[in-house]
């Protein structure tokens, strides 16, 4: 880091936090602060639902799993546009009519205070975790790629982003958000072309893409319907229009970015514009991801990206075996370039062939050197992440960047980690405001008493948020622990909303219920998967989760439902048991 970086870096960051300070400062009633003044136009939704889900994880993360795994990953958003059409129908005129502030105020009147205040409480614990994930992210590869202090990193980005939150509420969320957005695609943007430019010369895009696609990193569908298979066309499809659906339509985090919209229309027109871009957008994320492994093809790459790790085997006893790996490693480079070389000038099959072979042992030397990363970790008693694909985008920034890009690529991820952790400390304390603290009072609370304990709570969760960060630790891979959190919860609040649009004899009691009972199957169900009993991959928990909520609720009240209703019922039954029967036979229980 360089003191341009640092200026850049700085400015960019000042800039974003004290113009959405001044910009959204004043809030006089509750409207103003949790709705935003009801102002909010298409673009600005469309950006700040956008800015929320793309988090400082997804800029780290996402190109370091296209250099590992491919482009299969985008398959994971595939559900994302259906979510949007099923919300615009479905959702938003409902949110819209009856004038809420939280999409949890909607369940009180169609059921009762309990099932309001359950789901409610079910969102404060998935995204308060979530809220804390997406400091720890960026502060933790930072520190270890930069040496910065971790914690005081933690603290940084959480009080930059108390600072203008506390401050402004949604407005405020909203308006730094569209600045964020425009900094996160420029740097993204100019990364990637700088990697075509670092290409040797006579490496063209296309090149590039055969390059790539004959090391595997280009299969984008896979069209087998095996549920060990993390990211398939239908566990995108199935699986992810559940999670979408869960998280755009009732996670509050994002249905306060479209209840700020002026109208139903700027709205819908908000989330069909993030439906339409999502899948592009992640597509080229990955494929940033894939360009950088091109670009170590040919130049040199560490054995594993993440320095800490790297640094701790090689003051250990198994450093000489592990510089042992590396030279096989800078070895297999040099294969690589002769095959490539040959493959790129002669379009012969058998070169692309050889190359994927090549690309085999180059992973079984990488996986050796985890395994020995792992085995200094046990027995040093410290933590060290042997994983490395959050640590290969920011190792490709530092190391191969000019001055003055590498603060503003570092700029993007901090703007990325402020704009959902705003959104985060934003929902956590309106739903808490309005869904616990107002409606179990007994006496009338002013606006200006509502718009100073909104302030509080959003103060009380940044608090909270920074102090998880401080405590957490990392998980195989980033992106896909926050999608984990979501996964465990998401189906079963999805569920309850469906009950409560869909299924108008279904009461209160047995919804309540049905919901408590589907948590700790969905817990269960993750539990065992951890303990290699049963083989479920975690997109899946958002399907079992809403299936079985509405499955229990209806049989709970099956005397007052209707035919339809229950030739629906013994439809989900027999899907749940489809599904059941395939998870037992891929599993060690049969």
């Amino acid at each position: 880091m360089q003191i341009l970086d640092w200026v850049v870096l700085s400015l960019t960051l000042l800039t974003i936090v004290l113009y959405g300070t001044w910009k959204t400062r004043g809030s006089k009633n509750v409207k103003d602060y949790i709705k935003g003044g009801g102002e909010a136009k298409w673009w600005t939704i469309g950006l700040s639902v956008m800015a929320t889900q793309a988090s400082a994880i997804t800029f780290l993360s996402t190109p370091g799993q296209a250099f590992h795994d491919g482009m299969g990953f985008v398959q994971f958003y595939f559900g994302v546009p259906i979510a949007m059409i099923l919300i615009c129908m479905v959702f938003i005129p409902l949110y819209h009519k009856l004038k809420v502030y939280t999409a949890y105020e909607f369940l009180e009147g169609r059921f009762d205070l309990k099932t309001r205040s359950l789901t409610a409480i079910l969102f404060l614990v998935q995204r308060g975790l979530a809220a804390g994930i997406t400091i720890f992210a960026p502060a933790i590869i930072l520190s270890a790629v930069l040496g910065w202090n971790l914690m005081l990193l933690n603290i940084v980005i959480g009080v930059l982003v108390i600072i203008y939150t506390v401050t402004g509420g949604t407005k405020a969320v909203s308006v730094t958000q569209k600045h964020q957005m425009a900094v996160i695609f420029t740097g993204m943007f100019i990364a990637f072309f700088l990697i075509l430019s670092y290409l040797p010369d006579g490496i063209t895009f296309s090149k590039a893409l055969d390059i790539a696609g004959a090391s595997g990193k280009m299969e984008v569908l896979d069209f087998s319907f095996n549920l060990e298979n993390r990211y398939t066309v239908w566990s995108g499809l199935i699986g992810g229009t559940f999670l979408a659906l869960s998280y755009f339509g009732t996670d509050q985090s994002q249905v306060q970015r479209y209840l700020s919209g002026k109208s139903i229309k700027e709205m819908r027109m908000g989330l069909i514009f993030n439906g339409l871009l999502k899948v592009p957008m992640q597509f080229f994320i990955l494929l940033v991801g894939v360009m950088v492994f091109v670009f170590y093809q040919f130049n040199a790459s560490p054995i594993n990206f993440n320095p800490q790790s790297t640094k701790a085997v090689n003051e250990s006893e198994y450093s000489a075996k592990y510089k042992e790996l590396q030279v096989q490693h800078y070895q297999i480079q040099i294969d690589k370039k002769f095959i490539i070389h040959n493959y790129i000038n002669s379009n012969d099959d058998k070169y692309a062939y050889y190359l994927d072979k090549v690309n085999d042992v180059d992973y079984k030397i990488r996986e050796k050197a985890r395994e020995i990363i792992d085995k200094v970790a046990l027995e040093t008693n410290t933590k060290l992440e042997s994983n490395d694909k959050d640590y290969v985008f920011i190792h490709f920034i530092l190391n191969n960047l000019p001055r003055g890009l590498i603060g503003l690529l570092l700029a993007v991820i901090l703007s990325a980690a402020m704009s959902s952790t705003a959104s985060e400390l934003n929902a956590l304390a309106s739903t808490t405001a309005m869904d616990l603290y107002k409606r179990n009072r007994t006496i009338e609370l002013s606006e200006k008493h509502m718009v100073r304990a909104s302030k509080l709570f959003t103060l009380g969760w940044g608090i909270l948020a920074i102090l998880i960060a401080c405590v957490a630790n990392l998980f195989d891979n980033l992106i896909q622990l926050v999608n984990i959190i979501g996964s465990l919860f998401y189906g079963n609040v999805l569920g309850i909303f469906l009950l409560a649009f869909f299924f108008k004899y279904v009461k209160g009691n047995a919804v309540f219920v049905a919901a408590l009972i589907t948590q700790a199957i969905i817990f269960i169900l993750y539990y065992l998967d951890l303990k290699e009993v049963i083989n479920l991959e975690y997109l899946w928990l958002n399907f079992v989760g809403c299936i079985s909520v509405i499955i229990i609720a209806l049989s709970i009240d099956l005397k007052k439902l209707s035919k339809t209703n229950i030739l629906t019922l013994i439809f989900l039954i027999s899907i749940l048991g489809y599904f059941a029967f395939e998870i037992l036979k891929n599993s060690a229980i049969i």
